[in-house]
């Protein structure tokens, strides 16, 4: 009943900042106006003149199964971000697959903005050395924590042959595996930047299907901003997010995974110089001052095509 109640105020919240639509320039949104039914209230802007941004990041037209509400997964449509595509002036994806999809379905406008990190607000980790145990980090939420499974038996292993290893989970609660001692804690931004200054190593396991195609690399791109090395799942954004053996490392096997946690354990200075790399790119690449810019010259170039017209 509580997440009923959260939804039903929220989607007021929504319809009571629409009600002064006029006086905005854009309306950008992140998700459909309403959780249920198709994008009613967003045709209905669009053919008064409202100009519709729409900004997505994952892979919303797949359909998956909620983890925990069995109502809310019979109210999800990934046919109505295929609608809301088609619907928005522009189209903002998080990465190239996900502005090709737009496209395929018809979407006016697509594009590719990469999602900013501010790295002001993130520490560098401490320099890497070898005088205190490796911690070994994942950061994400309970629905996310899953897919630690794909490398169960590699982690495993690891943990076996190493055990001053440290483990730390920081936001997926009640999390366990067989031989890997897990520290748990929940999720909130304070804690968050305490966990990112414990961890040495990041990981970022996908399975192997389109739904991590949609991944915009959030995780990875933290551990970066951060001075963590990541080690990733070889698909998708991933590819053009790590550089292998520069930034971080690509997996695309368990021995893959195996042979870049045993380097990056046994060797401090390997650590610090990935880290230093990944901490520079993204100091670069992911400038919000810069991906704002972009994001406002497409704005003025949406509301003036909408004017001429």
């Amino acid at each position: 009943m509580s997440k009923i109640w959260a939804t039903l105020c929220a989607t007021t919240r929504r319809l009571w900042a629409l009600r002064n639509w006029k006086s905005y320039d854009v309306i950008y949104l992140q998700r459909e106006l309403l959780p249920f039914g198709g994008p009613v209230i967003e045709r209905w802007l669009k053919r008064r003149g409202a100009v519709l941004f729409f900004d997505y990041d994952d892979a919303l037209f797949i359909k998956k199964a909620s983890r925990y509400n069995k109502i809310a997964t019979l109210l999800r449509s990934g046919d109505k971000a295929l609608q809301l595509f088609r619907v928005a002036n522009c189209v903002v994806a998080g990465n190239n697959w996900l502005r090709d999809a737009a496209i395929s379905a018809g979407a006016n406008q697509a594009v590719t903005l990469e999602v900013a990190e501010d790295t002001a607000r993130i520490a560098m980790h401490a320099p890497h050395t070898n005088d205190a145990p490796v911690t070994i980090g994942w950061l994400g939420s309970p629905s996310t924590v899953k897919y630690l499974r794909v490398i169960e038996p590699m982690l495993q292993e690891i943990a076996q042959t190493y055990p001053n290893v440290q483990w730390e989970i920081m936001g997926g609660n009640d999390f366990a595996m067989e031989g890997v001692d897990w520290k748990l804690c929940d999720w909130s931004l304070d804690e968050e930047l305490k966990a990112l200054a414990r961890f040495d190593i990041g990981l970022m396991p996908l399975p192997l299907e389109d739904w991590a195609k949609g991944k915009s690399g959030g995780k990875a791109r933290t551990y970066m901003a951060a001075g963590i090395v990541p080690v990733v799942t070889a698909i998708g954004y991933n590819l053009e997010l790590v550089r292998n053996g520069e930034t971080g490392y690509l997996c695309t096997s368990l021995d893959d995974w195996h042979a870049a946690l045993t380097q990056l354990i046994e060797d401090a200075n390997l650590r610090q110089t990935l880290a230093t790399a990944a901490r520079a790119e993204i100091e670069t690449r992911f400038d919000p001052a810069t991906i704002a810019a972009s994001m406002a010259q497409l704005f003025t170039e949406a509301v003036d095509d909408t004017k001429a017209n």
